[in-house]
């Protein structure tokens, strides 16, 4: 343990917190009073409390009481929330009290809900997640019989994928992001990436550099695109965007970024690093730009030269509007020459000091994040730079089985230890777990180690809680995680009480969906077959997934009868109802990948009534599945249509948005980047009106044509799959916003067929 953290958690143990909010229970008192005579002593000597201190230590303190009474509201008032000093940079917590009169002292209102979560998960048996909760608690909460005392034993504690707002929800309102914030501060992380706003941030910078307002509005893509734009690989696409829809992004990311530093989680900004609208050179003599040629289909923005006087100017205007809209931050997140990116004939070292250089210029002390993804960064850059002020989020820890020395491969760089269990937002279950208990203690505590961190990275936030809850437990977990024993942990708060079923469930989730490891170089779970372009052949949907189910089915569906045979009185709560709808839903996808061997044997063999049972009972489960994840309102289309066009201020910027957003799920872009790029169902999702419609109708109109050519003993017709999605993507019917049917039958159902 660091020696600084090893302070703490003493100071933690021993002393009463600074600042208290709210009432002051007896039996709080009692407690606190004992541990501040026993604690206050030389502390207190050396560094005495000023008035401003205790002020911020008190609104710090009304943050967190806040969050607890959106949360918790018949509960909230037996909880005082205490601020304490940060000794040697080590985030700590501890809880106390006794029955309904609990202490929480932290050293940021985010740290307090961290060791409140901490407390109502091992203490309470509750929780809240990404994906549902558990919040069936008794009047009055439990009492701590032991001072629960913690330190991370991290500095950084990253949260969001740069794709995160294509992916999740580029509509989703201050609603969403309220709650998303809640649970990231309960989970323990401290800083966020915040790419809300950026358009406007752009927006505003070159409109002093020659443009007018309606070329940059073209030239910014929709809000489901305009990750891919801040990364330097297209523009414009889903375009163009309104100044109504500017404003109301700009007035959501002022909220996300107030909420996040009242809470003492820092606000991780998009830094300039010179992507420029096209025409620059001819706007701004002398300027030097270097194309960037494509990605996926798409034309990629020109660089500016960074190394040029024109770079500086422009970063200063960047910096400069950034701060009037939003303020400043202290990391800036910024991915030079991303996925292919061409420095031409600019020197990498060079470019990388002149982006730094602009950065310092505007925030001298702030750190520049950037992305350990493929070959970035790149070891040019990381030498040339102050490595000190380098925060490397790596996004392959728990990929590659060659990863094992990042101090090498990145000179001494500090880094995060990074997870993507998720690319483009799909549905499966699943997550490297044995890589994470294997390696990130070990990683951490080695001799020379430059980590200093974890980043939560999967390319869509909002799914698999059991990861989402595990990887955050690793920077508060002294020494590795014992993967069995959290396993039998998990279903108890998750659930809220004991249950034999439950645990068994869920060792056999461990073992399966959440048993994978890295050595097959994978760091997600594969994709479903039944939202795949129709082949007999075909091993994944979209082009980067997996090519098998890295576990075995069979042994997967055991966890079924088990969650449905957990006891009435714990199948309550939301989080229970998640849980038995994503087990079922995993169950009946992976049908397709039992199924379609069986379909492709009859058809080869020219059987056509074989050919037609097989693709019969194809179709069945296609609708199966639909029935499944029309039960759950995240996992409609439908809401996803509703929230984008809910930003539109006029008819056809709703449709406009629609097509945004919908195309990302399905074509991606157009022809180029569909098929060329091949993009097509890179965001594929098992969810209701995807299921039921795109899906069922591809694989009916395969079915319907393989039929034909065995009737006329021809070879089968091609199919212009693109033109099929893109009229769909265009022309599509309604789809509720609301979910329907009940989970409990449907699981009931499922099972029964298994």
């Amino acid at each position: 343990m660091h020696i600084a953290r090893r302070t703490l958690l003493g100071a933690l143990a021993g002393s009463a917190a600074l600042g208290a909010v709210g009432p002051s229970p007896a039996a709080a008192d009692d407690e606190a009073g004992a541990a501040a005579t026993s604690a206050a002593g030389d502390a207190a000597d050396a560094d005495r409390v000023t008035e401003a201190g205790q002020a911020e230590a008190r609104a710090s303190a009304t943050a967190a009481a806040a969050a607890l009474a959106r949360l918790l509201p018949r509960h909230h008032r037996q909880v005082t929330f205490r601020t304490v000093p940060r000794a040697g940079g080590a985030d700590a917590f501890r809880v106390t009290g006794g029955t309904g009169a609990l202490v929480v002292a932290g050293t940021t209102p985010a740290v307090q809900l961290t060791g409140f979560h901490w407390y109502l998960r091992h203490t309470a048996h509750a929780h809240f997640s990404w994906n549902g909760a558990q919040t069936a608690l008794p009047d009055r909460l439990p009492g701590v019989r032991t001072p629960l005392v913690k330190a991370a034993n991290v500095t950084h504690r990253f949260a969001l994928n740069d794709t995160n707002d294509g992916y999740t929800g580029p509509y989703k309102g201050w609603d969403y992001w309220e709650r998303e914030i809640d649970v990231l501060a309960l989970h323990g992380y401290n800083e966020v990436l915040v790419y809300a706003g950026a358009d406007a941030v752009y927006h505003r910078t070159f409109a002093e550099y020659g443009y007018d307002d309606a070329e940059l509005r073209r030239w910014l893509p929709g809000p489901a695109h305009q990750p891919w734009w801040l990364l330097q690989n297209m523009s414009s696409f889903g375009g163009p965007v309104s100044g109504e829809l500017l404003d109301r992004r700009t007035a959501l990311a002022k909220r996300i970024v107030r909420r996040l530093r009242e809470l003492g989680m820092t606000p991780v900004f998009p830094g300039y690093f010179g992507t420029v609208p096209p025409g620059f050179t001819r706007r701004n003599p002398g300027a030097r730009t270097v194309p960037q040629g494509n990605w996926g289909g798409f034309r990629r923005p020109d660089w500016l030269d960074p190394r040029t006087r024109h770079f500086g100017r422009v970063a200063r205007t960047f910096y400069r509007v950034q701060k009037e809209l939003f303020g400043s931050t202290s990391m800036y997140k910024m991915d030079l020459l991303h996925e292919g990116g061409k420095p031409g004939n600019v020197p990498v070292g060079e470019a990388a000091r002149a982006v730094e250089k602009a950065l310092r210029a505007a925030h001298p002390k702030a750190t520049w994040a950037i992305l350990g993804w493929q070959e970035n960064p790149r070891r040019e850059i990381v030498d040339a730079v102050d490595k000190s002020r380098m925060l490397i989020l790596d996004g392959i820890s728990d990929h590659y089985p060659n990863v094992t020395d990042r101090e090498a491969d990145w000179g001494g760089t500090p880094y995060t230890f990074g997870s993507i269990w998720n690319f483009g937002g799909h549905t499966a279950m699943g997550a490297n777990t044995p890589d994470w208990a294997a390696l990130y203690d070990d990683w951490r505590t080695r001799d020379g180690s430059a980590m200093d961190g974890i980043a939560l990275m999967p390319e869509a936030a909002d799914n698999n809680p059991a990861a989402l809850a595990l990887f955050s437990d690793l920077p508060w977990t002294d020494g590795a995680v014992a993967l069995k024993e959290w396993f039998e942990r998990w279903p108890r708060y998750r659930y809220g009480g004991a249950d034999a079923h439950a645990v068994r469930a869920w060792d056999v989730l461990r073992r399966t969906a959440y048993g994978t490891s890295r050595a097959d170089r994978w760091s997600e779970p594969a994709d479903g077959l039944f939202g795949a372009r129709p082949d007999l052949a075909v091993s994944h949907a979209a082009a980067w997934s997996p090519r098998a189910l890295r576990y075995d089915a069979e042994q997967f569906d055991r966890a079924l009868p088990e969650l449905l045979a957990v006891a009435p009185a714990l199948r309550r709560s939301s989080a229970y109802r998640y849980d038995l709808l994503d087990v079922t839903r995993q169950c009946v996808s992976n049908r397709a990948r039992l199924l379609l061997p069986r379909v492709k044997a009859a058809y080869d063999a020219g059987d056509r009534a074989r050919f037609r049972e097989l693709t019969r009972q194809w179709l069945s489960w296609i609708d199966l599945l639909e029935k499944t994840v029309a039960t759950d309102a995240d996992h409609l289309l439908g809401r996803w249509i509703a929230d984008a066009r809910s930003y539109g201020s006029s008819e056809a910027e709703r449709d406009r948005l629609e097509y945004d957003a919908v195309s990302l799920l399905t074509t991606w872009g157009g022809r180029a980047s569909a098929n060329g790029g091949k993009l097509h169902d890179y965001a594929n999702r098992e969810w209701s009106g995807l299921v039921g419609g795109l899906y069922r109708l591809r694989w009916k109109t395969y079915f319907t044509e393989l039929d034909a050519a065995l009737t006329a003993h021809r070879k089968p017709k091609p199919i212009d799959w693109f033109a099929l999605e893109d009229r769909w993507t265009r022309h599509h019917p309604a789809y509720p916003a609301r979910p329907s049917g009940d989970i409990v039958r449907v699981a009931r159902e499922v099972a029964a067929k298994l």
